[in-house]
């Protein structure tokens, strides 16, 4: 339920954007922070899905197959400054063998004036996560999409600091996400990876919960935790606090946990 979500993450204290269609049948709403976002998906008009096909990743049918399993995070976007580039990297590397994939569409401004975007994504694939999707993301017309009215928060969000992987073995995901990322994988301790990025980290962590590796949380910079916690007791969002930090469980919201760290 994408509006349900929308207002969810709006009595979190985000800034919301209006509903948006793709041509392949999945609909999103957006929240924005400088140079990265959130990305809120349903699958809107399922006739519209393309099929799977070999060399041809469908990102419709990918979202599809992974809201049948539950709701929650399956996808991780990097930025990328050249898409071709990184499809060739992914090959070179063994990681890739898809098509980008270029799309575009008319995005909502604050003032109800709509305006062209465009995109054009690159896949990798790593075999030991077929339920984790990666790829990342060319603008084409940047300045149509960002927007720093966009980007203000109630809840003085700022970004974006980390998304959390739990996998069986964390170690056998190093080489696939050092191709992907272009980050050096470290071990900061037994069961831990993590991977520095221009806007944030990668970690993954030892779970021997199922076997499936897969996107379990996500985290997010504020300049006021006390803040938060009362925004959060004030709209009824389960919450705990945690080493100076507020962790919002994944039964609370939608699958995917979220914490909130001072800036």
């Amino acid at each position: 339920d994408l509006d349900a979500a929308g207002a969810f993450y709006g009595r979190l204290g985000f800034t919301v954007g209006a509903r948006n269609r793709h041509p392949w049948g999945t609909h999103n709403r957006i929240v924005q922070f400088p140079g990265c976002f959130l990305e809120l998906i349903t699958v809107g008009e399922p006739e519209l899905i393309e099929p799977q096909s070999p060399g041809h990743l469908s990102f419709g049918a990918f979202v599809r197959d992974a809201l049948a399993r539950g709701e929650g995070m399956s996808m991780l976007v990097l930025e990328s400054l050249d898409a071709a580039a990184d499809q060739a990297q992914f090959a070179a590397n063994g990681i890739g063998g898809f098509a980008s994939f270029f799309f575009e569409r008319e995005a909502s401004r604050p003032d109800g004036s709509t305006a062209r975007v465009a995109f054009t994504l690159s896949f990798a694939r790593d075999p030991l996560a077929p339920h984790c999707g990666f790829f990342t993301c060319q603008q084409h017309e940047p300045q149509n999409f960002w927007n720093p009215a966009f980007q203000v928060h109630p809840n003085g969000a700022l970004g974006l600091a980390s998304a959390t992987i739990a996998a069986v073995d964390p170690a056998r995901h190093a080489a696939f996400l050092a191709a992907f990322t272009g980050a050096d994988a470290r071990e900061p301790g037994p069961g831990q990876l993590d991977l520095a990025l221009p806007r944030g980290a990668i970690r993954v962590t030892a779970d021997d919960a199922g076997p499936e590796t897969r996107f379990t949380a996500f985290s997010v910079t504020v300049p006021d935790i006390e803040a938060l916690g009362r925004r959060l007791g004030d709209n009824g969002i389960s919450h705990a606090h945690h080493d100076g930090r507020i962790v919002v469980p994944a039964a609370a919201a939608l699958g995917v946990e979220i914490t909130f760290q001072a800036a």
